[in-house]
């Protein structure tokens, strides 16, 4: 019996050296970014007495 040689060709090297291992590991904590919802209006005052008539369309 012949011996067959096992060539390996260039991008079947590369593809296995990419594809060999799993990608790091991400943490939860890294994948959530906290922010408010609305930024904070300074100037425009923190209470508006209205703002039920205003919100609700007057009715």
């Amino acid at each position: 019996m012949e011996q067959e040689s096992k060539s390996v060709d260039a991008a079947q090297l590369q593809r296995s050296l990419r594809f060999s291992k799993l990608p790091d590991r991400i943490r939860l904590e890294d994948t959530v970014e906290e922010r408010p919802a609305v930024p904070h209006d300074a100037d425009g005052g923190a209470y508006n007495a209205d703002w039920w008539l205003i919100r609700m369309g007057g009715l």
